[in-house]
């Protein structure tokens, strides 16, 4: 069936609070249904924020002027919303993007062949004037390791199949890993197929991982059309390929987290941790990756902070530097608040984009879901109520996973068919942002925050057994 628009959305909401509140157990929060659930669809705060973010600011990689502005935002924004706020220290890295070119030498053709290409993250620079090599195809990481030295002196070019959202876990590794695997072989330079649902010849970014110990080999991401390019050529007879970049890795930057907080009414010692990236790739404006989770963040906080009374547990809002290229933020949070993990209550990160709310993923099991599932009923009208057990958890919380007594990670299952259609590439602009979408995800996780803070209980820690009731 269609999805509800969001007046209907919020007369479903206001006309069932008083029928379902005599019934649930979650009474109590029901009650505030309207200001939070409501507010954040009526009064379109999400959207108004993510275009101070994108158009005012703009991208926003990791040491940059744009990431520096972002800071500076963020941290006025929270402070007009009645929060505490303060920044928190983290040496970035400050990697520069600079010239761009690709272009088929062999075979000769008519019209010269220029590839679409757009560096990927980390990747070294070409000495002047480029380089000049010939192309083997390799469609994963065993087919490069069973090639061996084969592949010394080439550009690699790895080539997948991904058509689908799904199809990116699969893949991911050929870009990740792939460029440090063949320069390992004594390969010159790498070619990555885009990782992407859809492409007007539009490349898509990313991390490439490197090594001290190994010489890094300048990588790129070609465009899908290119890369299909490619591989017929290839399949007619030999292909070189001249790859001119221009990249630089300058020394590290100091930067910060922003990291703000609306003190619990009666137990403050208890955080609920908010979590989303403030950073962005250099190629656009980053505003489905992750401009959305960072206004969904902020606009909880905001909404939170407005209700008459605040939750009973604090509620902490956290938005990291440096997720795409290094995840130093996260590694600074989880370092700086070790001692304090053990009152992480729960978290919960943004970082799926801006589509539709759909479910909920929960990692410390079936009687954590148990306890959450009453709270999570006034969301049936955004179709997004049920929690499952699962193991989703975003990137900036692996280093708080990795810690002793970590806290439970629940995580808001979005609708992401069209995701990497622009993911990591110059299409990530406000123009994608579905805005009545925008603002359900953001009242979801919204409500998530309230309840997590609102409970009387709190969740079992994943692999605790949870108390009899």
């Amino acid at each position: 069936m269609p999805r509800p628009t969001s007046a209907l959305v919020a007369t479903l909401l206001f006309a069932s609070m008083e029928a379902r509140a005599a019934n649930s157990v979650a009474a109590d929060p029901l009650q505030q249904a309207p200001a939070i659930i409501g507010g954040a669809i009526s009064d379109g705060g999400a959207m108004k924020r993510l275009a101070e973010l994108t158009d005012g600011i703009g991208p926003r990689l990791s040491g940059s002027a744009g990431a520096a502005a972002a800071i500076t935002w963020a941290e006025k924004r929270f402070r007009e919303d009645g929060a505490a706020v303060h920044l928190e220290p983290v040496l970035v890295p400050h990697w520069v993007r600079g010239t761009e070119k690709a272009e088929v030498v062999s075979p000769a053709t008519v019209a010269p062949l220029p590839l679409s290409i757009t560096a990927l993250g980390g990747s070294a620079g070409t000495p002047p004037g480029g380089i000049t090599a010939p192309l083997i195809e390799l469609h994963s990481l065993d087919e490069l390791a069973a090639l061996g030295e084969k592949v010394r002196g080439k550009i690699v070019l790895f080539q997948h199949t991904m058509s689908v959202a799904h199809d990116y876990g699969e893949f991911a590794s050929l870009r990740s890993t792939g460029p440090l695997a063949a320069a390992r072989l004594g390969a010159v330079g790498v070619l990555v197929r885009s990782l992407a649902t859809a492409s007007l010849r539009s490349p898509h970014t990313g991390l490439m991982k490197t090594d001290p110990s190994v010489a890094t080999i300048p990588g790129a991401a070609v465009s899908t059309e290119d890369a299909q390019l490619l591989h017929r050529l290839l399949s007619q007879g030999p292909v070189s390929v001249h790859l001119e970049l221009g990249c630089k890795t300058l020394p590290d930057t100091p930067s910060f987290n922003v990291v703000a907080e609306l003190r619990g009414s009666e137990k403050p010692e208890e955080i609920v941790l908010l979590g989303a990236h403030l950073d962005s790739w250099d190629l656009a404006q980053g505003a489905v990756d992750d401009g959305a989770g960072v206004v969904m963040v902020m606009e909880a906080l905001r909404l939170l902070a407005h209700l008459p009374t605040p939750p009973r547990r604090t509620v902490r809002a956290v938005l990291f530097m440096n997720e795409e290229n290094g995840i130093r933020g996260a590694l600074a949070y989880a370092k700086a608040h070790e001692d304090e993990v053990k009152h992480h209550v729960a978290a919960l990160e943004c970082d799926s984009g801006a589509g539709a709310p759909q479910s909920w993923s929960l990692n410390s099991g079936a009687a954590a879901v148990a306890l959450l599932q009453p709270w999570m009923q006034p969301l049936e009208a955004l179709s997004c109520s049920t929690v499952v057990v699962g193991d989703r958890a975003g990137t900036d919380l692996y280093p708080l996973q990795q810690l002793p007594d970590a806290p439970p990670v629940l995580e808001l299952i979005q609708d992401g068919t069209h995701y990497f259609d622009v993911h990591h590439s110059a299409a990530d602009t406000l123009d994608k942002v579905n805005p009545r979408e925008l603002a359900e995800s953001t009242a979801a996780v919204a409500w998530a925050a309230w309840s997590l803070a609102q409970m009387p209980e709190t969740l079992p820690r994943p692999g605790v057994k949870a108390a009899a009731h």
